[in-house]
Order: structure tokens, then C-alpha cells, then sequence
């Protein structure tokens, strides 16, 4: 059965904050090392400068090892974004539904200009994905995957369960892998550079939580 789609109230409750990137003596960036252009394993040891919240049925935080989300707001994204600004990337990272309807949507963004112009890449408990772009003259989520809808894919794990996300912002081309599976790949000239971030959303009544580890961003 197809998912009941709800688009995407756009809130301004992910506003990323002004936080400090913790650089070190001689501009070292603890958020930047390994190879990666940034990384947050999320265990406290560093601040790399994601939006932290608690307000409008929403909570964004760091604890246990992880960065958590919380929403309750069905059709309302809510994300954090941790004031970076990069050109093409790779984005990966674990992300693992604790809690709530499996109607609902959890990713990741990139080219992050403000909180009405950016890319995000979503994937759901009940195995569904999309590729999507907000911009500034629409209040709602534009789909820019098949027929504009989300798909379905036997490789997203579904409930309560892990699934490993890793997209591609290279160019024109946004590209979603989940657990090893190239799902799609789509062209947008929209946005060429910005910020990165995660990004939770229930469809339906109840309270939906994911928790996001090894956040890693590489040059393609």
C-alpha cells in the first residue's frame, strides 16, 4: 500500500545557531581530521557547532553517544545543521528509528543556504524514500524523485531498525544510497554549495525519534 504523504509544512524550528566549531591551538579543526571534511561520532569529545533545541513539539540533542531528534508535529521537518559551508560532498551516516509511527521521514541535508532553500534526503520506517528541495517560493517540499512521490525499496530496513545512509551532492547530480543500495539519482542546478545537517519528520500522530552516529562528510 502506498504511504499516506503529507508535504512538508516548512517551520522554522531548525534554524541552525551560531555555535563554536571548538578550533583548537594553531587552527586545528576537531571536526576535521581522518581525511573527512568534517565528522562528529557525537561522543561529547568535540562541538562541532550543531543547532541544539528544545522548543514547538521538537528536540534536537547530543547525549548517549548519538544526536537525537525528536518530533511530534506531524508534516513539519524539523532538523540541525552544524555552520559549515560546503561545494560537492559525500554524506554518510547511521541512522536508527527508536521510536514512533513508522510513517515518517529521517535524513539528511546538504547545500543548506537558509531555512527555506535546501536539499534533503529522506528515507522512512516504512521503507520509503525521496530526494527533495525547498525553495524560498514554496512552503512545501518539491519531490524531485519519480513522478514527484516517494519510492519504495525492499533495501531500506524498516521500523525499528538501523540503516546506513550515504548521498552524493557532486555537481547537478543528488544521489541516494541506503545499506549499501544505490536507490536513485536525480539532476537540480538549484543549489551549488551550503551547510550539511539531519533532519526528522512524523506523518502521522505520535512522537517519532531517531538517533544519527558517525556523521561523515568527504570530498567525491
Amino acid at each position: 500500500m502506498r504511504r499516506t504523504v503529507v508535504g512538508f509544512i516548512l517551520t522554522i524550528v531548525g534554524v541552525t545557531l551560531l555555535a563554536a566549531c571548538n578550533i583548537g591551538g594553531g587552527g586545528v579543526d576537531e571536526c576535521n581530521a581522518g581525511g573527512a571534511l568534517f565528522a562528529d561520532d557525537f561522543s561529547g569529545e568535540q562541538n562541532c557547532g550543531w543547532a541544539l533545541y528544545n522548543r514547538g513539539g521538537a528536540v534536537t540533542e547530543i547525549a548517549d553517544d548519538v544526536l537525537r531528534i525528536s518530533t511530534s508535529q506531524p508534516g513539519q521537518v524539523r532538523w540541525t545543521n552544524p555552520s559549515r559551508s560546503f561545494d560537492d560532498v559525500i554524506i554518510t551516516t547511521q541512522a536508527r528509528q527508536v521510536s514512533g509511527p513508522n510513517n515518517n521521514a529521517y535524513g539528511v541535508i546538504c547545500r543548506y543556504q537558509n531555512e527555506e532553500n535546501f536539499y534533503i534526503f529522506l528515507i522512512g520506517g516504512d521503507g520509503y524514500y525521496a530526494i527533495g528541495k525547498y525553495t524560498s517560493d514554496s512552503p512545501t517540499v518539491t519531490y524531485l524523485t519519480e513522478n514527484g512521490e516517494y519510492q519504495f525499496s525492499e533495501a531500506i530496513n524498516q521500523g525499528l531498525a538501523t540503516n546506513q545512509i550515504r548521498t552524493s551532492c557532486v555537481g547537478n547530480e543528488l544521489s541516494l544510497e541506503v545499506n549499501g543500495i544505490p536507490l536513485v539519482t536525480v539532476t537540480d542546478p538549484t543549489f551549488v554549495i551550503g551547510d550539511v545537517g539531519l533532519a526528522t519528520s512524523t506523518l502521522e500522530p505520535g512522537t517519532a525519534v531517531v538517533e544519527f552516529d558517525n556523521f561523515r562528510v568527504v570530498a567525491p
